[in-house]
């Protein structure tokens, strides 16, 4: 799914706009208990309680793709006769009723999760009579594909604190006990995938609401599937190879063309309006660094530990190994925040035998909010 398919779907969590007519799912305590399940229709919440309920399961489709939304393929092999995606289909093509299916899916979120809190699993069903556009490019309400999917997502459910309350009518104050709440999912995923605008049976997208967590047990009990490195350990060992490789010529020029020229196909790619992901292979950051005059052992040592890491054809999403939208330079003491597109007022130099960044400050200054004179 690119983005824009996704924000199609997205738009579905709306008590205007959607066919889900219950929620189903089952609380669990954090020691991994079901305590109770439930289906309930929407019919029976107040309509604030369904629009947050709504938006609940619309953060399950939230976030970055490639960083917080992972595409999870199946081989032609689990689609044929694999039980984990027989499973999957039982609960879209029955709209969440094949109570075997349900149970499944809970024994092995239960089983592969560590919750601080007790939890709820939240599951629900909508069908989508997609639109088309006519040749003139204007929007066509008749529909010509019925896309049939569901959410499921893990939420929290916190106590909440203690609270002082003031009622104007007996004008005192009251205390409000301390109660629980549902909090914004911790992960999910949505089957199958709307894409090119239809059902992907092929694929799963999951959601993670924190980036560097790590959810490799939960998709190989759901899903049979190898969950990719989270984003988060993308970027650090990206970081770790390029600067271990490259060693004592890794320096502030290297780093800057390494970023300019992924912030280049960024552009570039968002320009383009590609439906295709943008991705970055490691002869894309070799060539980079033969650019720089990096010596070709280092490159060769770089590709190496890239191999070793990621896999000899990996393609990754740049904006998991380089934030595009900021250029830090720090010390133990210092940091330094630069507009990406100005990080050549930035640079390094030793004199008199001492290490130094010089920023150049031809705008101007400010210390603390105050504007300063540098004379």
């Amino acid at each position: 799914m690119n983005e824009k398919e996704i924000a199609e779907i997205r738009r579905r969590f709306n008590p205007q706009k959607t066919n889900i007519t219950k929620v189903c799912g089952c609380y669990v305590t954090a020691s991994g208990e079901i305590i109770s399940e439930f289906s309930q229709p929407l019919a029976t919440l107040t309509p604030d309680e369904t629009e947050y309920l709504l938006s609940l399961l619309k953060k399950t489709l939230s976030g970055t793709l490639d960083k917080n939304l992972i595409d999870i393929p199946f081989s032609n092999a689990q689609v044929l006769e694999g039980e984990e995606h027989k499973t999957l289909l039982k609960l879209r093509d029955t709209a969440l009723e094949d109570k075997e299916a349900l149970k499944k899916v809970y024994t092995d979120i239960i089983s592969s999760v560590k919750m601080e809190n007790n939890y709820l699993i939240l599951l629900a069903y909508d069908n989508y009579d997609v639109f088309t556009y006519s040749k003139d490019g204007k929007k066509d309400e008749d529909s010509s594909e019925l896309f049939r999917y569901f959410v499921c997502c893990v939420c929290p459910v916190k106590p909440t604190k203690p609270l002082l309350s003031f009622a104007a009518f007996d004008n005192a104050f009251h205390g409000i006990a301390s109660s629980s709440a549902v909090a914004a999912p911790e992960f999910g995923f949505m089957f199958p995938t709307f894409d090119d605008r239809m059902a992907n049976i092929y694929n799963t997208v999951f959601y993670a609401k924190n980036a560097a967590a790590d959810y490799s047990e939960t998709a190989e009990k759901l899903f049979k599937a190898e969950m990719p490195m989270p984003a988060a350990r993308q970027h650090d060992s990206f970081c770790n190879m390029l600067g271990t490789a490259v060693d004592d010529e890794c320096n502030i020029e290297v780093i800057r063309a390494v970023h300019e020229r992924v912030a280049d196909m960024v552009a570039e790619h968002k320009e383009s309006r590609d439906r295709e992901p943008l991705t970055v292979t490691k002869n894309d950051i070799s060539g980079v660094l033969r650019s720089c005059e990096v010596d070709e052992e280092r490159i060769t040592e770089f590709e190496k530990n890239y191999d070793e890491t990621f896999g000899a054809r990996a393609e990754l999403n740049p904006k998991n190994l380089v934030d595009v939208k900021q250029f830090d330079v720090q010390t133990p003491s210092v940091s330094i925040k630069v507009d990406p597109c100005r990080s050549e007022l930035v640079e390094t130099k030793v004199i008199d035998g001492v290490k130094y960044i010089l920023i150049r400050a031809d705008e101007s200054v400010e210390v603390n909010g105050i504007p300063i004179n540098i004379k």
